[in-house]
C-alpha cells in the first residue's frame, strides 16, 4: 500500500491506516495497521522540536566586514545578512522556516542559524605583522 507521510512528523510517532491490518475473525472487517515512524537525520539540519538548527561557516572577512550569504532552507535558498563584526557563535533566527506543526500546517517552527567563523590557517609570511 502507499502511505502519505505528513509534514512535521517526528521519531516515535505512529500513523494509523484503517482496515489495512490483519484479516478479521470469521470474515469480519480487517483491523488497523500502525506504522512506527523513524525519521532519517539530515546532514544540513538538526531538529529541536519544531525548530531547525544549522551551522553556517562564515569566513573571517565576511564576519569582520559583513556580507550577504545564501543559506539553504527546507523551502529553498534565502539570503542572510551577516552584519559587520559578527562573532563565532552568533545566532540568527529566521521565523517560520522550521518544521511544520503536524496538526496545524499553517504554523511552523523557526530556523536557528549559528555563525561559525572560519579562521584562515595559512598565512603568507610577508603578510604577517606583529
Amino acid at each position: 500500500i502507499e502511505v502519505k507521510i505528513p509534514a512535521g512528523i517526528d521519531n516515535g510517532q505512529r500513523i494509523r491506516i484503517a482496515h489495512e491490518g490483519e484479516a478479521g475473525y470469521r470474515g469480519s472487517s480487517p483491523g488497523d495497521l500502525f506504522l512506527a515512524v523513524e525519521v532519517e537525520e539530515s546532514k544540513d539540519f538538526t531538529r529541536d522540536g519544531f525548530s531547525l538548527l544549522k551551522d553556517l561557516p562564515v569566513s573571517f572577512t565576511q564576519a569582520a566586514l559583513g556580507a550577504k550569504i545564501i543559506v539553504a532552507t527546507l523551502d529553498g535558498d534565502i539570503e542572510l545578512k551577516v552584519p559587520a563584526g559578527t562573532q563565532s557563535g552568533t545566532m540568527f533566527r529566521i521565523k517560520n522556516k522550521g518544521v511544520p506543526h503536524l496538526n496545524d500546517p499553517g504554523r511552523r517552527g523557526d530556523l536557528m542559524i549559528t555563525a561559525r567563523v572560519v579562521t584562515p590557517k595559512n598565512y603568507q609570511k610577508k603578510r604577517k605583522s606583529y
